[in-house]
């Protein structure tokens, strides 16, 4: 950006010039009354909100401490996009930056985090990241991103303006929040709770044909292979999400856990809160397989419909019961034990039965899956408006 082409009251200056990343550590945690703890997993691409956290009580390792009012950033794989606007405090990951305003006269806190969210400091961020793994960008060179600085009234002005955005996004998470109860009342109530007289109670390994498969893992290659692995964000609370994927070598191993559309996947090894998270894998191609951190159900399909079994398994007694049996020393991760997953009850009604459940728990998917887009709509907006008006320093020239 050329200097002499901003807008009177405006100035070009670098990030680490206005923003500081804060050093506070914070070696017991659980001594110094932190309750909660946040790794990069808490963190949901475009959302600034903070929505889930790990108990410090539970264990960790953490030690960066940060407080209410400032932005953590995920540096570690920074195309996935993760800001967050801290609204209490806690330990996060070492792969997270905390970072804060260094004067209020200067920059306003409340801009910082909108700041973040622009696609010029993820391009920067991205384009200074180093590492074939996990790439990481680090201080200096976000410290190095230069964007143009409005006058303190702009920033008030900048500011109001994206919380009445703000206030909207808000409005539409209820919306979502709402539609997605109802959504999961309906998973417990008429499909957990299933008391037809056509339903009979039965175990899981009742329903599959045969032992769940294993899934293959291998180190992620840094090349285009042209084969690909499942990352283990591509099982959420909510099913498959697609665009997870790993280049690996496509290995006689790794191609006899290649994936087909309609195969229903279950979460063995994750952290506390997500193992045994499920997902039916529905991507049109054939150049990926599962990790071993993954089982492939196989249902049989004369007597349960796999989209029925992943709403099965999604209902909230099945999650109790899954994290009940996942098992292992590290407080960060647990693993389901195959043996035990088979042993999950649960009431099956009939197909016909099962078929009308799944016309109702469509309509609803599709109520939240639109409010889903419209909340995403809202946000990228707010991304919008906020690009645009930094950018806005800029004369016509």
């Amino acid at each position: 950006m050329n200097r002499k082409s901003l807008k009177p009251g405006w100035r070009l200056v670098k990030f680490g010039d206005v923003v500081r990343l804060s050093k506070a550590r914070s070696q017991n945690p659980l001594a110094d009354g932190i309750e909660r703890y946040v790794g990069l997993e808490h963190l949901e691409p475009g959302d600034l909100r903070i929505r889930s956290w790990g108990n410090v009580a539970d264990g960790v390792t953490f030690t960066s401490v940060f407080q209410p009012g400032q932005v953590l950033f995920g540096k570690r794989r920074a195309y996935q996009r993760k800001v967050a606007l801290a609204d209490f405090s806690g330990v996060c990951s070492g792969d997270i930056y905390v970072l804060e305003t260094k004067d209020a006269q200067v920059l306003l806190p409340e801009l910082l985090p909108f700041i973040c969210q622009t696609d010029a400091f993820f391009d920067h961020a991205v384009g200074t990241s180093a590492g074939s793994l996990s790439p990481r960008t680090n201080w200096t060179s976000l410290a190095d991103f230069e964007f143009a600085l409005p006058s303190l009234d702009e920033q008030e002005s900048l500011v109001s303006l994206l919380r009445t955005a703000a206030d909207a996004s808000q409005a539409q998470e209820h919306s979502l929040e709402a539609a997605e109860g109802l959504l999961q009342s309906f998973k417990n109530e008429a499909i957990g709770n299933n008391t037809a007289g056509v339903a009979k109670d039965v175990i899981l390994g009742n329903v599959l044909l045969g032992s769940p498969d294993s899934g293959c893992s291998a180190p992620p290659r840094d090349a285009d292979t042209g084969y690909f692995v499942l990352g283990l964000a591509a099982l959420s609370r909510h099913g498959y999400v697609t665009g997870d994927f790993k280049p690996v070598e496509p290995t006689s191993k790794m191609l006899s856990a290649k994936l087909s559309k309609g195969d229903l996947l279950i979460s063995r090894s994750n952290t506390p809160g997500r193992v045994g998270y499920v997902g039916i894998f529905d991507d049109e191609r054939d150049d990926v397989s599962f990790p071993d951190t993954m089982m492939r159900l196989k249902p049989n399909p004369a007597v349960i419909d796999p989209i029925y079994l992943e709403a099965v398994l999604q209902t909230t007694s099945s999650r109790e019961f899954l994290m009940r049996i996942a098992a292992g020393t590290s407080a960060s991760m647990k693993k389901i034990n195959r043996a035990n997953l088979l042993k999950m009850p649960f009431r099956l009604p009939n197909l016909d039965a099962q078929r009308a459940a799944l016309g109702q728990l469509h309509d609803l998917r599709a109520a939240v899956v639109l409010q889903r887009e419209r909340l995403a709509a809202t946000r990228s907006l707010i991304t919008q408006i906020s690009a645009s008006e930094l950018a806005g320093g800029q004369e016509n020239v």
